[in-house]
């Protein structure tokens, strides 16, 4: 397994050991020491699946309070991913990571608490899992705008389908500062 830092401090690119033969395939997902010796604490206490079509935008997503930390994957398919830091004080503010995760690279992304996440499906559809460090807590369920100048981001998608939580979700500069992850040095 390699894990692979990327500029956010907590969001890692896991590449997993993939033995295969003319069977196919077998590789570790996750191995807490593994991960633990590569600065990933993570319980997983639920894991999500969802299956989208080919121009589906999910995102930007969190929870705030009661985060979750997140290790995402395709099972099938292709999709682009990112991650935004949204703590105002972070060094890494405003930032992003982008990666494409498929059944093809067998890459993850983990994603640490307090991040935004958000991914759009590239391939016909993808079926995509999240593991994830706590319940999902409807109180605490909030999005940002997948859209939002602020960040920049270039989707692979100018006219992505949205949910109807994505496409009313607010603008970063809208959400209330104790609605938004708290940045710890």
């Amino acid at each position: 397994m390699k894990c692979i830092a990327t500029e956010l401090p907590g969001v890692v690119i896991v590449e997993p050991t993939v033995h295969g033969d003319e069977r196919g395939f077998f590789y570790e997902s996750f191995n807490r020491a593994r991960f633990a010796a590569n600065g990933i604490d993570a319980t997983f206490v639920q894991t999500n699946v969802s299956q989208s079509q080919r121009g589906v935008l999910r995102g930007l997503h969190y929870q705030w309070p009661n985060p979750q930390g997140k290790l995402v994957s395709v099972l099938d398919g292709e999709v682009y991913d990112v991650a935004v830091d949204i703590r105002p004080g972070s060094p890494t503010f405003g930032k992003s990571v982008a990666v494409m995760l498929s059944s093809e690279n067998k890459r993850h992304l983990w994603i640490a608490p307090g991040y935004a996440h958000g991914f759009c499906v590239v391939s016909e559809k993808a079926t995509f899992v999240y593991q994830c460090t706590s319940l999902y807590d409807p109180a605490a369920d909030a999005a940002i705008r997948w859209n939002d100048a602020r960040f920049a981001l270039d989707w692979p998608v100018s006219d992505p389908h949205l949910s109807k939580k994505d496409r009313n979700a607010p603008f970063f500069d809208e959400v209330p500062r104790e609605r938004l992850p708290d940045y710890l040095p």
